[in-house]
């Protein structure tokens, strides 16, 4: 079938917005999941018939089985997975509680990990699809303040190349795309309220700007499909020259 169809998780706003944009924009019926109910709606609201958005908090892993299974019961077919969702917290080292690390963990790393392993197996018989985990600078190199976050995006890239390695010869692929500092609402909120670390930011980056969300959305459009058909297991800074700046 011509008809290719689309998941991307945290799809309301932001970086999975854009991604949605692009995808739709190239005729990729695309499923947003979310837990912002308004969000959501905004978003079907921009993007039309094409954007189909669904509500689940994917932090509660019980519940991803059945959304997937719901998914390929109404749309037939999965050929794309975009793991976008995620959250972060800006903490000492020493203060960050058990309880606090393992919601980041499990937001970041459980949730895509449970995702991934539901839409393979569709892939998986199918003989096909693409696969893009969402990274992170904080996986490049040490960001202080946000332990669990980089933990959990330093185990994205690991579990992005054992992911290809075992589902690329099935016909699935899978990459993950790094982004450097992106003009958001999250990261407005980071940057807005430490000078220090904004001016970092743009002291290492050669570019000397910050990105666009929809330079993300170029990005996994170019990864979800035939544009990289012989790509596979990679971690694609997204970020101006962040990751290599002095």
């Amino acid at each position: 079938m011509s008809k290719k169809i689309a998941i991307v998780t945290g799809g309301g706003s932001g970086i999975g917005l854009a991604i949605t944009e692009k995808f739709i924009a190239a005729g990729i019926e695309t499923i947003i999941i979310g837990r912002d109910e308004n969000k959501l709606k905004e978003a079907k609201e921009i993007l039309g018939d094409m954007c189909h958005p669904m509500s689940c908090d994917i932090s509660h892993l019980s519940t991803i089985p059945p959304l997937i299974e719901n998914i390929v019961k109404q749309f037939g077919q999965i050929d794309i997975l975009v793991n976008n969702a995620g959250i972060n917290m800006k903490k000492d080292f020493t203060e960050v509680t058990d309880e606090e690390f393992q919601s980041v963990i499990t937001t970041n790393l459980s949730s895509v990990f449970a995702v991934s392993r539901e839409v393979a197996k569709q892939m998986l018989a199918a003989g096909s699809g693409s696969i893009i985990n969402i990274s992170s600078m904080a996986a490049q190199y040490g960001l202080p303040r946000v332990i669990a976050y980089s933990a959990s995006k330093t185990a994205i890239d690991g579990m992005t190349r054992a992911m290809a390695v075992e589902l690329s010869p099935k016909g699935i692929r899978v990459n993950a795309i790094a982004p450097g500092f992106i003009e958001t609402a999250m990261t407005a909120k980071a940057l807005n309220t430490d000078p220090e670390r904004k001016a970092k930011v743009f002291g290492r980056t050669p570019m000397g700007f910050m990105g666009q969300p929809a330079d993300i959305g170029d990005a996994a459009l170019f990864l979800a499909t035939d544009a990289s058909k012989y790509i596979t297991g990679v971690v694609l800074p997204v970020d101006g020259g962040n990751s290599i700046g002095f």
